[in-house]
């Protein structure tokens, strides 16, 4: 089934109160649920509001959850430690820590596997999660730069296939070692990663 792009509308400004009380209400209901029993009405029960204040926001399942898994991933803070490999293992723990929890495992486990038949929803994941996160690489790459870690890129096209490649090796570490090894993303494997990844196989 393919995603419908919410329709453009006029009327009363959205709530914010209860744009958090839905999404969070989807959360919670996909950890007690499961991707397959949730239902918008049972969401709007969970978040005391009613259906059509769902369908006004958001046009279906597939777009409400993918925005309530994005709301996770913006809890994430690049921390200034001071050095770029200190700023690396700071917010890998955090991914980790957010990986680890019940509603971001359900939620992102289930839109990835429906996004591999929906190619509407598969851009709804790359620009909700995807490139709002990105924020991350481009701000530890310019902090790093300014210390002399990291060399200039003066061609725009090269940094950002650049920041496209250590965001890819970042998220796809985290992600396999965490929801798909279900193994500890703990401050070891986080040192040794940050290791490799700065200074190679060599």
């Amino acid at each position: 089934m393919q995603s419908r792009s919410p329709a453009s509308r006029t009327g009363r400004p959205r709530s914010a109160a209860a744009d958090a009380a839905i999404l969070a209400a989807t959360r919670e209901a996909l950890v007690e649920l499961g991707w397959s029993k949730l239902t918008l009405g049972d969401v709007a029960t969970r978040a005391g509001v009613a259906k059509t204040t769902l369908y006004r926001r958001w046009a279906g399942k597939n777009e409400l959850v993918v925005d309530a898994v994005a709301e996770l991933f913006d809890e994430l803070e690049l921390p200034d430690s001071g050095s770029l490999a200190a700023d690396i293992e700071g917010v890998v723990l955090q991914f980790a820590t957010i990986l680890a929890r019940p509603e971001a495992k359900s939620g992102l486990m289930a839109v990835v596997s429906e996004a591999t038949r929906d190619d509407a929803l598969r851009e709804r994941i790359r620009a909700s999660v995807v490139e709002r996160q990105k924020r991350l690489v481009l701000e530890g790459r310019s902090r790093a730069q300014a210390r002399g870690e990291l060399p200039p890129e003066p061609d725009p096209e090269s940094a950002a296939r650049t920041a496209d490649l250590i965001f890819d090796i970042v998220a796809g570490a985290v992600v396999h070692r965490t929801l798909v090894s279900a193994e500890p993303a703990d401050e070891e494997w986080v040192r040794s990663f940050t290791r490799v990844l700065l200074q190679g196989l060599a």
